[in-house]
């Protein structure tokens, strides 16, 4: 037979990751594309599938020309992707609705609907988790239904991203445990299935929803002609995967009880394994990758895209900088908060629900706030701000979840692009009082789904043979220094109060 490859695949909110393993876990070659957002109303956001799908064409493209990869090789195919992303197909797999993200807020009244025919406590019984806006699809699916009637009646199956991606690949359709715990339709609790009782109070028939597999189970073969013709053989067996965070949840070796990893891109994503469908409301609960194990997250939906929005509008200055001396303005702009800007960021406490949050407050109305702000501010202090946020939040998440699970947490992992960024790591450990341990590959999501694939076509008998055998090499370890522990005592305290005193004050300004 020869040696075998591995290809996984990551969906993110605006990039697109592609990885290939070897039968041993060796990283043989990684690499990204951009795609464009659909933003046709405030407040809409969506991904443009035929843009996506231009850019995985590219990534495999130079994995092969660039990389000298032999695509002849992959024997199998595994899909990571963003949770939820909401996409609608005709019975031929033909995208009528461009993917729906999490952070899209069109379904604020659809939420509303159907917290009132279904029952917080009855919702919660049943899928683990709270009705939001964009957050679990289920909304997502409702607003298509009542908005856009001519197209949910030629609408043959809803899908997720993996859905998507499988769909393109295969011509069949499916969805994972861990992409239907984002559904608000799904029995997370251990049923598996879903549940006629929502879908009939809501209004979605099953008959519209996808068949359900486990992540590490074959969806179909490759039959798409764009990726044969890039040298991936055809009928190379295609693996479902997961969602993104517990695909590279995974890759990292967070799989059994009480294992904590962040990730650390658009949005600050806490997880902890768990083995006992044991959940609590202030966590999206979901199942895990790994078969019999679920994961709490804590999801902090805009900390990455808070920092992007400062660079955006109140940094050219570092940004034109960076470009002319090929430097990151990410580093650039956080150096010159550590330099300038003390801890506590001059009496500026950041809020980051700049479009709604998830974790722990679950509120779509909900938005950023500066708070402390004065004349001696400076925009380095703002800088600063926005990373402390960040902080506080994870701060705010790690301790919810040493209450739930009785278990302290004492270090965790860090992975994604912005976890590599020095300054806020260390800001993350100090505020935090965790040590963080940073690795060399922060793009695990993609090598995640490349494991699932490995484990559907048998080159590893389970997740924890496959999680074994990633080398996890550590990029810097960042110790949890107590020099300013009172500061930000202070600081998270104030934190903590500002949403309970501005929540209904956001709801009557939307």
């Amino acid at each position: 037979m020869g040696e075998k490859y591995l290809l996984g695949v990551d969906v993110g909110t605006s990039s697109i990751k592609v990885a290939i393993i070897d039968e041993k876990g060796k990283l043989k070659g990684i690499t990204s594309g951009v795609y464009n957002l659909i933003q046709e109303a405030p407040g809409w956001q969506q991904i443009d599938a035929d843009d996506m799908w231009r850019a995985c064409l590219e990534c495999i493209g130079r994995l092969k020309l660039e990389q000298k990869i032999d695509l002849g090789k992959i024997g199998g195919i595994g899909i990571s992707c963003l949770c939820p992303g909401l996409a609608a197909f005709d019975r031929e797999g033909h995208v009528l609705v461009n993917p729906i993200i999490y952070s899209d807020q069109r379904s604020v009244e659809e939420a509303e609907e159907i917290k009132q025919k279904v029952g917080g406590e009855r919702m919660f019984d049943i899928t683990a988790n709270n009705v939001m806006a964009g957050a679990m699809s289920g909304t997502s699916m409702l607003w298509v239904k009542k908005h856009l009637p001519q197209i949910y009646e030629k609408i043959y199956c809803f899908g997720h991203i993996n859905t998507l991606v499988a769909v393109r690949m295969t011509g069949n359709f499916a969805i994972d445990y861990s992409n239907a715990s984002y559904t608000s339709l799904f029995e997370t609790g251990g049923g598996y299935r879903w549940s006629d009782e929502l879908c009939g109070k809501i209004g979605i028939p099953k008959e519209k929803l996808p068949p359900l597999m486990k992540s590490h189970e074959i969806v179909g073969e490759l039959m798409a002609e764009d990726l044969i013709g890039v040298g991936i053989p055809k009928g190379t067996p295609v693996v479902i995967g997961g969602g993104d965070t517990a695909c590279a949840s995974l890759a990292t070796g967070v799989i059994r009880s009480g294992d904590v990893c962040e990730s650390v891109g658009t949005t600050n994503v806490l997880t902890v394994c768990v083995t006992e469908p044991k959940f609590d409301r202030a966590f999206i609960n979901r199942c895990h990758v790994v078969e019999d194990a679920w994961i709490y997250q804590g999801a902090l939906s805009h900390t990455g895209a808070s920092l992007r929005w400062m660079r955006d509008e109140f940094c050219q200055d570092l940004k034109m900088a960076a470009e002319a001396f090929h430097d990151n303005v990410y580093d650039l702009m956080t150096g010159m908060a550590d330099i300038h800007s003390e801890p506590g960021a001059g009496g500026i406490v950041f809020l980051p629900y700049m479009l709604g949050e998830r974790s722990p407050v679950w509120d779509p109305y909900a938005r950023g706030v500066f708070f402390g702000v004065s004349l001696n501010s400076r925009k380095d202090d703002f800088i600063r701000a926005v990373l402390e946020g960040a902080a506080y939040g994870l701060r705010q998440l790690c301790e919810l979840a040493e209450q739930v699970t009785g278990q302290p947490i004492r270090e965790f992992c860090a992975i994604g692009g912005g976890a590599k960024n020095t300054v806020w790591s260390q800001i993350k450990a100090d505020v935090t009082g965790k040590d963080i341990v940073t690795l060399d590959v922060s793009d695990m999501a993609p090598v995640g789904a490349a494991l699932l694939a490995g484990i559907g076509i048998g080159c590893f008998k389970d997740a924890y043979e496959a999680s074994g055998c990633i080398e996890k090499t550590v990029y810097k370890r960042f110790v949890s220094r107590r020099d300013d522990d009172e500061v930000y005592a202070r600081r998270f305290d104030t934190y903590k109060k500002l949403y309970p005193q501005l929540k209904e004050l956001y709801r009557s300004n939307y």
